[in-house]
């Protein structure tokens, strides 16, 4: 009994900590194209996925929703693929000591003959504030995604390492705004 209540507790206080329903800081990247994008501004046409990572260990983590993400969304691989229409976005994020290594990336990822992710892939350079704070990526070892409505608004935010649960979950939040 005293486990369930714990647990029950634990899951009150993620729900409460969620971002959900705040508004997403302003992040200026480049794309590999050399476009300059602001999230949200330059992404409210449709819903969007952003996906977000500042340290190596968590954008090697961020890879993991490359794939699954690109065939669901871009190539529209599965049966009721065809019905989402969103903004995909992953964000490697290069903060602090590490903005040194921002054009390196860049140029290594240019290199990497992946030009299909080019126009997903948005390079930020700059402070880890308000994001940190605002966003609750409280830790750089996980990658963090949001689903951002027409107007920026969070609808959905998970963390960590693809699988079919946070998938499920994500199609789900999509499904209801069909």
């Amino acid at each position: 009994m005293i486990k369930l209540l714990s647990i029950s507790s634990l899951l009150c206080l993620l729900f409460i900590a969620s971002p959900k329903g705040k508004t997403f800081p302003e992040l200026q990247g480049e794309k590999l194209t050399g476009e300059q994008v602001s999230i949200p501004k330059d992404i409210g046409d449709k819903v969007s996925i952003v996906g977000m990572a500042y340290s190596k260990k968590s954008e090697a983590t961020l890879k993991t929703w490359y794939q699954p993400m690109f065939d669901k969304f871009v190539l529209k691989r599965g049966i009721f693929d065809a019905q989402y229409d969103v903004n995909l976005l992953f964000v490697p994020m290069f903060t602090g000591g590490k903005k040194a290594a921002y054009n390196v990336s860049m140029k290594q990822m240019k290199e990497s003959n992946r030009e299909d992710l080019y126009p997903y892939l948005l390079f930020y350079k700059g402070d880890l504030e308000p994001y940190v704070s605002e966003l609750e990526m409280d830790n750089k070892e996980f990658p963090y995604l949001f689903i951002l409505d027409e107007n920026g608004s969070i609808l959905y935010s998970t963390k960590g390492l693809f699988n079919e649960k946070k998938m499920e979950e994500i199609e789900a939040v999509l499904d209801a705004r069909l």
